[in-house]
């Protein structure tokens, strides 16, 4: 009777497998339908995701609305400088005593830049992208602006990133100071930045230095001496988390904790920004949780 029984069993088996074969050889058996991506809920009163390869929208949270943007606004610097024509990233800038004084006057971040010194394009758009100083970027805007005045010349360069936010499409944006600190008319969109983020990334000098978590830089001083510089530190602590490849974090007051930031993981590139997060925290989690989706959404 086991006998028996047990060889009913090994038929029952070997005609459940030469039918699962045949649905198999037929394709009749399908995969399990893949889990539904859900969207996430982030804290920031912005927020806004792509897919940089394509440049479709994949999240979108009060994406258009007018926001202070901070040292965000120091990308469009960046990009402006980076498109002059005929730029050479070693032509020298001297440091001006209006340049020190400004920051001082705005109580603004600082590259700790010394009045006098000789740095390189490419050493203040390190000293602009990293530890975020005004004076650097204020050392570019007077450079590449034109006019008889530094207050003529950077006038002038912040006309220029306009111009330059109007070529790229960036409806919701208005510049008026070439670091962030607004003078009343400054501000810009979670997708404006996205899409100024997406321009900028283009330029390999822009990827290399906003990259980068640290930077030391050689100065030349007025005497004619090598000034070594302390460190210059990436504000942005997100760097090299899940691909994460930049781009500019701000702060302020008002404008609260922003992250413009780009991410490439196993072929998949996302890009995005959150604006007005209550804290640095906050800023972390939000952008965290859109990366995460953008991969989940692309693959």
């Amino acid at each position: 009777m086991t006998t028996a029984t047990k060889g009913l069993r090994v038929r029952r088996a070997a005609a459940v497998a030469l039918t699962t074969g045949a649905m198999l050889a037929t394709g009749a058996l399908t995969a399990a339908p893949a889990q539904a991506v859900t969207t996430p809920t982030i804290t920031a009163k912005s927020g806004y995701l792509m897919n940089s390869a394509t440049g479709t929208t994949l999240f979108s949270k009060n994406a258009g609305t007018h926001r202070l943007t901070a040292s965000t606004t120091k990308i469009m610097t960046a990009k402006v400088v980076l498109t002059q024509s005929n730029l050479n990233l070693d032509a020298k800038v001297t440091i001006k005593k209006a340049y020190s004084d400004y920051i001082v006057s705005k109580g603004a971040s600082s590259a700790h830049l010394i009045v006098g010194d000789k740095v390189t394009v490419r050493q203040l758009l390190y000293g602009m992208m990293l530890p975020s100083g005004c004076d650097a970027a204020m050392a570019l805007a007077d450079k590449f602006g034109s006019g008889t005045t530094v207050a003529a010349r950077t006038k002038n360069f912040i006309a220029k990133m306009n111009n330059k936010a109007a070529a790229l499409g960036m409806t919701n944006t208005h510049f008026d100071s070439f670091d962030g600190i607004s003078n009343g008319s400054n501000y810009s969109s979670a997708k404006d930045l996205t899409l100024l983020a997406r321009s900028a990334m283009k330029s390999s000098t822009f990827k290399s230095v906003v990259k980068t978590k640290s930077y030391t830089a050689k100065t030349i001083t007025s005497s004619g001496s090598t000034r070594t510089m302390s460190a210059w530190k990436n504000t942005n602590t997100l760097l090299g988390w899940n691909g994460t490849l930049g781009v500019k974090t701000g702060s302020g007051t008002e404008a609260k904790y922003c992250l413009v930031f780009a991410a490439t993981y196993n072929g998949e590139s996302v890009m995005g920004a959150v604006l007005t997060a209550s804290s640095a925290d906050n800023r972390t989690a939000d952008v965290k949780k859109l990366i995460n989706y953008g991969y989940a959404k692309i693959s």
